[in-house]
């Protein structure tokens, strides 16, 4: 999605704010009150707009300075209205539980919205630190399993370049549990923040994130209970260090910016909090594997909105994108997830699943172009289609010539490389799982034990170095997307320069990572025929895929298929 997934002074006149406080004041106080976000008009003064929160019956909690964001505690009905004709404020959205839980064990696609079982210069010559590191970098017991690694060629790519300590990648995700022997290693609890508050319940009393089990409902930094955001992070920098699986940039430094909640859930204010941290943290590369709930679509103008409605899409809209440009201007890579909507998104169908909450609340939205998934359709959102074994596009992944910058393996179940290959789990990606997630879904047991359930799914269990840790294989957008940010990360650790305001940090301008990506990435033309049939691998018509572009660049692979060895031999001369 355009660089786009999805992971954020005019002064309000005395005596017009006067007539607002008066009247509705008294009728908020006697309303059940809820959180917003308040998005702060381009400017217009902060102290005008908490002055016109106020006027309509609100309080401020705290704020985002760094994109112009309040939240306040207002009455539930009523309030986004009355503060949003404050010429201060742009707008307001809810700040509640809404989305979608993931399933149970098993041939698992983490979806978006579907969901099923299943220049000039050289290059530089490395340090001798780095090269020492590279010559530790080998390959680890499952890794056979990870055709993904291969086809990216971090394989032989890390024999020169296997990531620096000092590149920081952050995760805004479910969570990342740093525990797991293959994260530990690479990862930085000092850095990490959640920025999430579990929901047991949702609005009408379902069951939403589970229990709390942590005081406060706030999950420790170094925690997932979902399992989407360790997966991401295995592919991005799993250590090479004897056990499981390796990454694709298995030296560099993890940070897990959670943002997501237990569900797989992802909020507009806590998308915004991780993207600004992770920005003034110094992180150079962000992985967004992720939509923002509820509309996945984010419309500037939706006939079939309320009132409120429209102004929580336009608000996402500016506030991600504030977010966005931030992040980019302090020197953070943003990578995201293309979608698993099996559409161009430069000409997207019918949105049938939005708002997706309360649920029974979906209506069919027509919608066009100018409607936004976010963040991965965000400006400087750097958007991976998926690819499946035989390097064809999946059947689920989004794609478009107005959206598509590269693609990257993210898994293809019904992928036919030979009979021995299709509707197999080795199609998909191997990577991290959580052993609290493991026993959660039913495929291990009590004592660790893998249960006939995490046998079919194909879970594996790997104690090469004495302690035990566990693997599943998953499919999406969101497995292509880490696999492009392991590659970024290798391109600031091969090219980066100290970073002065971050001493101890590497530091690379996005646009350069960029330009090393799509300049190194494998060209591959569209299919021929161009337009791609899925009825052969169970899928209806709807499926059909057009291939629009030339080798250089298409809808189908963007500017190629991410190159991990030919961006960190190459990519000196394009920078």
């Amino acid at each position: 999605m355009r660089s786009r997934r999805i992971a954020h002074p005019a002064l309000v006149l005395v005596g017009a704010a006067a007539l607002v406080a008066a009247a509705t004041t008294p009728a908020a106080a006697e309303q059940a009150t809820t959180e917003y976000t308040v998005l702060v008009e381009d400017g217009a003064s902060r102290d005008a707009a908490v002055a016109a929160v106020r006027a309509a019956g609100g309080h401020l909690v705290r704020e985002n300075s760094a994109v112009g964001m309040l939240v306040v505690r207002a009455p539930e009905s009523g309030f986004a209205g009355r503060v949003s004709a404050s010429p201060s404020v742009l707008g307001a959205a809810t700040a509640k539980p809404i989305g979608r839980t993931p399933g149970s064990v098993g041939n698992r696609e983490w979806s978006d919205v579907e969901k099923e079982n299943t220049a000039l210069g050289a290059a530089k010559a490395p340090s001798a630190s780095r090269k020492a590191a590279a010559a530790q970098a080998g390959l680890d017991p499952l890794d056979s399993d990870l055709w993904g690694l291969r086809a990216v060629r971090s394989d032989i790519a890390r024999a020169k370049q296997p990531g620096d300590k000092r590149v920081k990648v952050g995760v805004i995700d479910t969570g990342v549990d740093g525990n797991h022997p293959d994260i530990a290693p690479n990862f930085d609890r000092d850095l990490s923040r959640n920025f999430t508050v579990d929901l047991p319940y949702d609005a009408d009393g379902g069951e939403f994130d589970g229990p709390c089990e942590f005081r406060g409902c706030v999950d420790p930094a170094d925690h997932d209970d979902g399992g989407h955001g360790t997966h991401v992070a295995g592919t991005i920098g799993a250590a090479a260090n004897g056990s499981g699986v390796s990454g694709v940039a298995p030296n560099v430094t993890l940070v897990n910016v959670r943002a997501g909640q237990d569900s797989g859930t992802f909020f507009l204010q806590p998308v915004v909090d991780a993207l600004t941290y992770s920005a003034d943290a110094g992180l150079d590369v962000v992985n967004m594997s992720f939509y923002v709930d509820p509309w996945y679509m984010n419309c500037g103008n939706d006939p079939t909105a309320t009132a409120e409605e429209q102004l929580e899409q336009r608000t996402t809209i500016t506030a991600v994108q504030r977010a966005l440009n931030y992040a980019h201007g302090k020197g953070v890579t943003l990578i995201g997830a293309g979608g698993n909507n099996h559409e161009d998104l430069g000409s997207p169908r019918t949105d049938v699943v939005s708002p997706n909450y309360p649920p029974g609340h979906a209506r069919p939205r027509p919608v066009d172009s100018s409607c936004l998934n976010l963040p991965t359709e965000g400006d400087h959102v750097i958007s991976v289609s998926a690819l499946g074994p035989s390097l064809t596009k999946a059947d689920f992944s989004n794609y478009g010539t107005e959206q598509t910058e590269l693609s990257a393996p993210g898994g293809y179940f019904r992928d036919g490389l030979g009979t021995d290959w299709y509707r197999t789990n080795e199609n998909l990606v191997l990577s991290t799982y959580p052993r609290n997630v493991a026993l959660a879904d039913g495929a291990i047991d009590a004592d660790g034990n893998l249960t006939p359930a995490g046998e079919s799914a194909g879970v594996r269990k790997d104690c090469s170095t004495g302690t035990c840790a566990y693997y599943q294989f998953l499919q999406g957008t969101s497995m292509a997307a880490p696999h492009a940010s392991g590659v970024a990360a290798l391109v600031v650790s091969q090219y980066g320069k100290n970073d002065k305001k971050h001493p101890g940090t590497l530091t690379m301008a996005p646009d350069k990572v960029k330009t090393v990506l799509t300049g190194t990435a494998t060209k591959r033309p569209c299919p021929v025929p161009r337009t791609v049939s899925y009825v052969n691998v169970g899928r209806s018509a709807e499926f059909d895929a057009t291939c629009v572009g030339d080798a250089k660049f298409n809808g189908f692979y963007g500017h190629g298929i991410v190159d991990a060895y030919g961006a960190v031999t190459r990519g000196g001369g394009l920078i």
